[in-house]
């Protein structure tokens, strides 16, 4: 971009932020954010901040199950925009790349622009950019050349969505990013069809991985939702839930700090059960739902099962269950 036309980006971002249109338009708020929270200058030529090589070994240690799980995803999603000039890139929450998918031919260009590993695209660093804003605001969305912040960045075009965690907190983004000046509408949106299913696949492959031991089943919700994944134990006991299951079935944090059962919360019948291990194997899921359902209360859950409080105690030893305090 010429210095006339930073200029100018610069004043139309001034002037944007200096009106009420903050109040209507994501966009304009995200860059009254930019200046007014980060102090960042929409003229500034500093090129972006990058991490040494142990900031970013130590960042991607601390989401190494997350980018085992993206492995196929990000090679699916690069082979499918690669060849018209997109980078791929997987962030951590901080808004650093940590992975990336290119065309070697075009490595130079995208280390220039900072489309790299140990590149600081947070919000606060870059200001408004894909990356960076998608995970302060949380949802998916483009940032499309000047709709930038820095003049210094309007050359790029950036598809980003956030990815959440087996807990369903945000962890972090994936980001499609191209130079390209003749990007059409109609691209952009299969751009962000296609970073939309591979986040869906990211966050259950990392759910499988972060409960190795459970079923992961399909939750029930209105849209039937491929991303709704619980993790049932053993035990028919709910041990984990997507972030979109938990949003279906109305579960918190706090939904899991006792046992759930899955019968309960899918609506089965009560003698139903997800786990196999014969008869043993079904006495324990049964003994383990009625103690869930009673918060541990021995007596209860024996009152509940129409059999004595001495009798369901010689059960739970019998089978080596410990009941929750």
């Amino acid at each position: 971009m010429s210095a006339t036309a930073a200029v100018g980006h610069a004043d139309r971002v001034h002037a944007a932020i200096a009106t009420d249109e903050a109040a209507r338009s994501a966009l304009v708020a995200s860059w009254r954010r930019s200046a007014a929270l980060h102090r960042l200058d929409p003229a500034e030529r500093t090129p972006p901040r990058r991490l040494s090589e142990g900031e970013l070994g130590l960042a991607r240690q601390r989401i190494e199950r997350l980018i085992r799980a993206a492995q196929a995803s990000l090679d699916r999603l690069y082979l499918a925009v690669g060849g018209v000039g997109c980078c791929v890139l997987l962030a951590d929450r901080d808004g650093v790349p940590v992975e990336r998918r290119g065309a070697a031919g075009d490595d130079r260009t995208f280390r220039d622009w900072g489309l790299w590993t140990g590149t600081v695209w947070s919000e606060e660093s870059e200001g408004t950019n894909g990356i960076g804003t998608c995970l302060v605001e949380g949802r998916a969305l483009t940032i499309h050349r000047d709709q930038h912040f820095f003049s210094r960045n309007t050359a790029l075009s950036c598809t980003t969505a956030p990815i959440h965690d087996h807990e369903g907190d945000l962890a972090a983004a994936l980001d499609v990013s191209s130079c390209r000046a003749d990007l059409t509408e109609g691209f952009v949106h299969l751009i962000q069809m296609a970073v939309g299913d591979a986040v869906r696949r990211i966050e259950a492959e990392n759910f499988r991985l972060a409960f190795p031991h459970a079923r992961v089943v399909l939750a029930p919700t209105p849209d039937n939702s491929p991303a709704a994944l619980i993790a049932v134990d053993g035990d028919d006991l709910v041990v984990g839930a997507t972030r979109s299951a938990r949003l279906a079935l109305g579960l918190t944090g706090d939904s899991f700090s006792r046992p759930l059962p899955a019968t309960d919360l899918l609506g089965g019948a009560s003698g139903e059960s997800f786990g196999g291990g014969g008869f043993a194997g079904a006495e324990r899921a049964v003994l383990q739902r009625a103690l869930a359902r009673a918060q541990g209360n021995v007596s209860a859950a024996a009152e509940a099962l129409g059999v004595s409080r001495a009798t369901l105690h010689r059960k739970l030893a019998r089978l080596g269950i410990r009941r929750a305090h």
